[in-house]
């Protein structure tokens, strides 16, 4: 994740000066869009999108997909500067599509939004995500609901079900111990953070909302007390080795673990595998640590699809993202991936992930925003590496705790 900032900035220059331009200062009439995105794993899915659209409204779509996000991060804000302007773009929620907003460089799409809450083909829960300032920007390009994915197998061999409560599933994790399974997937790169949100959202999502706002601290009674019982669970030997290289679609189908938390889009992993929803796999809701609270608190993760607010034309941008919202896109792009979707009317074929789209957009749950979304990137860049610490040497979690404050008040020093 640490690249040299002039570096990246030199492979974006060289991208924007092979790629040609669109020429902003000329309007033109489009048939065709670009869209400039960082999941170059789902070109394919972007194509077919591209080939219906084309057939749809007229305008097709070409993908241009990054797999290396600080390279891609800097080549879209490098267009803000020059002639080269991406037709359409993905990007995160929170500070970072505030940020961009600031800067006055991403599309308006209030009417987009209010025209498809009126129409059933987005959920109004959907909306704070995508506002900054009382005004709507970009729109879903996807929507992930976060649980636990397990291996059925396993659990029907040990006569296990779906825990109810977080007890119910400390329980499963300590009869898969006596019997030599490994309970969990974690890992020390990247997704180091799992836990932490999971917890965090499980025992006070009130204080998990302050932390993103820089209005509590990590080193809050609250805080330290997740990270503890987040050590209990490792120090029980719960959890795999978090230095595992295995991909985990393979920790889960070999049964290196017998569950696995990650987004919806995890599905993929499975179907790509041959593993069949209902016999080889399933995915429950996690419980909430504290029984008490008064709803059962989801990860939940929205990536947007935006618009340049100097994109060479708008009119077509912008008729492209309000049909990415209809049930016919959103029917193809879900069933493609074998994933969810943003738009309430889409059936889902999977049972189990169609009951958790349908209970979360008919507001069962309490959608807590991921962690990656929700923290500053400054504040994050500091909690990645700290939990990666942690989950190695779980006894260094106040310290890891006391320097990830140390970003945070740094950062909301200027940032109030």
């Amino acid at each position: 994740m640490h690249r040299s900032r002039v570096a990246t900035l030199g492979v974006a220059a060289l991208v924007l000066a092979a790629c040609g331009g669109n020429g902003a200062g000329t309007p033109q009439k489009k048939t065709e869009l670009t869209l400039y995105n960082d999941k170059g794993a789902w070109t394919k899915y972007f194509d077919e999108m591209g080939a219906l659209s084309k057939q749809s409204i007229g305008l097709g779509m070409k993908p241009t997909g990054y797999t290396d996000s600080a390279q891609y991060q800097a080549f879209i804000k490098a267009s803000f500067r020059t002639n080269v302007k991406p037709d359409l773009f993905t990007w995160q929620t929170g500070g970072m599509l505030a940020e961009i907003v600031k800067q006055k460089q991403v599309a308006d799409t209030t009417a987009v939004w209010q025209e498809a809450i009126k129409a059933g083909d987005l959920s109004p829960d959907l909306a704070p995500y995508y506002t900054v300032g009382g005004k709507q920007y970009c729109v879903p390009m996807n929507v992930a609901y976060w649980g636990m994915f397990y291996n059925k197998k396993i659990f029907d061999k040990y006569d296990l079900k779906p825990p109810q409560t977080w007890d119910d599933l400390v329980k499963t994790a300590e009869t898969l111990k006596k019997n030599g399974v490994k309970a969990f997937y974690h890992t020390s790169v990247l997704f180091s953070f799992v836990w932490f949100e999971q917890l965090m959202a499980g025992t006070d999502p009130d204080l998990y909302d302050r932390l993103s706002t820089g209005k509590a601290k990590y080193t809050d009674p609250g805080v330290v007390q997740v990270m503890e019982r987040w050590k209990q669970l490792i120090d029980a030997g719960y959890f795999i080795n978090p230095g595992d290289k295995t991909d985990p679609g393979d920790v889960l189908k070999t049964g290196k673990a017998a569950m696995v938390s990650f987004g919806t889009w995890f599905n993929t992993s499975m179907t790509t595998r041959s593993m069949k929803a209902g016999t080889d796999y399933d995915f429950f809701v996690i419980p909430n640590v504290n029984p008490a609270l008064p709803k059962t608190s989801m990860i939940f993760e929205s990536g947007p699809l935006c618009s340049l607010a100097k994109a060479a034309d708008p009119d077509a941008s912008m008729k492209y993202l309000k049909w990415w919202t209809t049930a016919q896109a959103q029917e193809k792009w879900a069933t493609s991936r074998g994933d969810v979707s943003a738009n309430p009317k889409v059936t889902i074929s999977d049972p189990a992930l169609g009951t958790v789209t349908k209970d979360a957009g008919g507001g069962k749950y309490r959608l807590v925003n991921r962690y990656f979304e929700a923290t500053p990137p400054q504040i994050l860049t500091a909690a990645l590496d700290g939990f990666g610490k942690f989950v190695t040497e779980p006894g260094t979690y106040k310290e890891v705790l006391e320097t990830i404050q140390k970003e945070a008040d740094e950062y909301w020093s200027t940032h109030q």
